[in-house]
């Protein structure tokens, strides 16, 4: 019982740790057009640009990450009763 406790705290640990590395590249992201400090029109552009591109980069790998976790915490649940 206490192994698998200690694998799901160790796995969602490395999940929040993903999550996080996926939000602070998208701070940076966020600083870097701050520096920039650009006009209006190309704030539109650039937010209509990351609507796209955001859905094809951050949400997979979001997504995988979590896939792995819930596989990986229902397997772990299988071996513990099974």
């Amino acid at each position: 019982m206490s192994g698998l406790i200690i694998f799901l705290i160790v796995l969602f640990i490395i999940t929040i740790g993903g999550t996080l590395l996926v939000g602070l590249q998208e701070s940076k992201t966020l600083a870097k057009h701050k520096e920039e400090g650009d006009s209006s029109e190309n704030q539109l552009e650039r937010s209509l640009k990351y609507e796209s591109s955001s859905l094809k980069s951050n949400l997979p790998i979001l997504g995988i990450i979590y896939l792995i976790t819930f596989i990986a915490s229902i397997v772990g649940i299988l071996i513990y009763l099974f």
